[in-house]
């Protein structure tokens, strides 16, 4: 199965900005935990309450550490999963440091602290992304923004399209701006 991969477009508020090292007022919660960066978190609540209607359920990140991840929680996960000791068989090498890393055995790979998707909020990984699952999000996650960046990580969504805000997420804003407002009166 291919994953549409696109490129990712950095919304404006975040050019200049040390990933892993955002601050709080660009960081919005998710259902049912973790943060994503404000535009990611509104295409991600508006995709999940499409996938909901349509009757796809318990869509949320793997954990709470798979949306945004601070520069400190994305070293730990990387040396937790990394060695220096060489790996004749390992999957992937990362340079960090100025040194090797391998990946150990049967774990998954992560970007070097201080890159990727995660530590900019933009990255959220989909739990049980298989399935009728995967099916709706190939199908639609590509309308609220969202797009894969590895074949081999299906569960791994990220928010590319920048300051753009996707027709579905303008509409899904509308209509609870239109519940909040009628619930005021």
């Amino acid at each position: 199965m291919k994953y549409p991969v696109k490129p990712v477009v950095l919304p404006a508020d975040l050019v200049g900005i040390k990933a892993g090292h955002l601050p709080g007022y660009l960081l919005k919660p998710v259902r049912p935990y973790g943060r994503l960066h404000w535009l990611a978190a509104q295409a991600y609540h508006a995709m999940r309450s499409a996938a909901r209607q349509d009757g796809i359920r318990g869509m949320r990140p793997t954990s709470y550490w798979d949306t945004y991840r601070s520069l400190d929680v994305q070293e730990r996960a990387f040396l937790a999963r990394y060695t220096k000791a060489p790996l004749h068989d390992t999957k992937s090498i990362r340079m960090y440091k100025g040194e090797k890393y391998y990946l150990k055995p049967g774990l998954a790979i992560l970007a070097v602290p201080g890159t990727g998707f995660h530590p900019l909020g933009l990255a959220v990984d989909i739990s049980e992304a298989s399935g009728k699952r995967l099916e709706w999000l190939l199908a639609n996650a590509d309308w609220f923004g969202f797009s894969w960046e590895l074949q081999s990580e299906p569960w791994h969504l990220r928010y590319y399209v920048g300051d753009r805000v996707p027709l579905k997420v303008q509409h899904w804003l509308r209509s609870h701006a239109d519940r909040d407002n009628n619930r005021a009166d």
